[in-house]
């Protein structure tokens, strides 16, 4: 009896989509709204205001986001969850399933195939439901995505920055040219980590990092305190005449490889250990205490990684001006690291982009993916100590 009254009322409820203008694409996003409920329910332990023991987290609002399916295109609330983040089960199957599709349409894209031989590469797989007509669809809308992320604006303050250079094989002119492309994320004040540009750039030199430093500055950032590089005298000369008053440190990573490459090989595991241990003190007097034990007791062995050490030293330890943040996340651009692999992993796969504009394209959709995962990640730094930090030099 309880089957057949359930269903009579859901059948009452189908009825009423017969009023949209789509019926069954409005019926397809209901039932993901309630999919969705339900493994949010079953992943947390308890319904939405429902105090149980069993709870293991709570819900943090929602995130709009566009689900394109056969069926037409999808707008769906997906809930956000305080840790750990939530991706519904079928977002997850549709990539598995629509991956290889994807994939072949970028690739073929920044190889300058034409639409129709993308359709018929498509088939090959067994995909039979895209034309050319929808390819090119596609491939405006990924521009236009893009554009948008790229060209967004930007918070006026972000506390620290993290710069780093990696170089791509990009054809220009019939020339292939190693070109130098500038990542660029930021911590904003709520915490969260922000990519805020990718710009390919014919050389790393102090004029290319001004390019770059204007245009985040032309889409809104005006403050920084800390940036994070490697030790480029271009990169670092033109951060300090983009943004008077910011403190450079040093990328301790990047420091310590230049300092072993002067360092025997026999010798290089040992000398590493005890090195390590500068960026480790508990505050700034008792590294430059420890580094100049070193400097005494390796001076003449070394001379070279000696004369490195003493030349970069203060750089390297501006992040004990920070006490509040964990010196593991502003002593070194290792945040970028994962990133930049990735980028490097999937431009592997084409070898030789065929213009800057496949180039920016095939990694900004990418990005665009990492910038929404961070978004839905706890806080990469407290927001009440970034709070304190502008405070405290804003008094100063």
């Amino acid at each position: 009896m309880t089957y057949h009254k359930d269903t009579a009322n859901l059948e009452k409820m189908l009825l009423n989509f017969l009023d949209e203008p789509d019926p069954m694409l409005s019926m397809l996003q209901w039932l993901c709204h309630k999919l969705m409920d339900i493994e949010v329910e079953n992943m947390l332990g308890a319904r939405k205001g429902e105090h149980s023991p069993e709870r293991s987290g709570y819900r943090s609002g929602t995130r709009e986001r566009r689900f394109d399916t056969r069926m037409g295109t999808l707008h769906l609330s997906v809930p956000k969850v305080r840790k750990g983040g939530y991706i519904p089960f079928f977002v997850v199957k549709r990539k598995r399933s629509e991956q290889a599709l994807i994939q072949v349409i970028q690739e073929a894209f920044v190889n300058g195939v034409s639409t129709r031989k993308i359709e018929r590469l498509a088939k090959s797989l067994g995909i039979e439901s895209i034309s050319a007509s929808q390819v090119s669809l596609i491939n405006k809308e990924l521009n236009e995505q893009v554009e948008e992320f790229r060209s967004r604006p930007l918070k006026d303050t972000y506390l620290v920055i993290w710069i780093d250079s990696l170089y791509e094989k990009i054809r220009d002119n019939n020339r292939v040219c190693n070109m130098a492309v500038h990542v660029v994320c930021g911590v904003n004040l709520d915490g969260q980590r922000e990519i805020l540009a990718v710009e390919p750039m014919y050389e790393e030199s102090e004029a290319s990092y001004t390019v770059l430093f204007d245009s985040l500055k032309k889409r809104g950032l005006q403050k920084v305190l800390l940036a994070v590089s490697d030790a480029h005298k271009g990169l670092v000369s033109a951060l300090q005449k983009s943004f008077v008053g910011c403190s450079w440190q040093r990328c301790k990573v990047h420091f310590m490889r230049n300092i072993l490459a002067h360092i025997p090989a026999r010798d290089k595991e040992s000398f590493a250990a005890r090195l390590k241990q500068i960026w480790l003190q508990p505050d700034y007097k008792s590294a430059k205490r420890y580094a100049e034990l070193i400097i005494e007791e390796y001076g003449s062995k070394y001379p070279k990684a000696i004369e490195i050490l003493e030349d970069g030293l203060e750089d390297s330890l501006q992040y004990y001006e920070f006490p509040e943040i964990d010196s593991r996340k502003i002593s070194s651009t290792n945040v970028l690291e994962r990133l930049n692999k990735e980028i490097r992993r999937r431009s592997r796969v084409v070898g030789i982009f065929p213009s800057m504009d496949s180039y920016i394209r095939l990694v900004s959709c990418y990005l665009i993916e990492y910038a929404e995962d961070w978004g839905t990640t706890r806080s990469y730094i407290k927001a009440d100590i970034l709070q304190q930090i502008l405070a405290r030099h804003e008094a100063a």
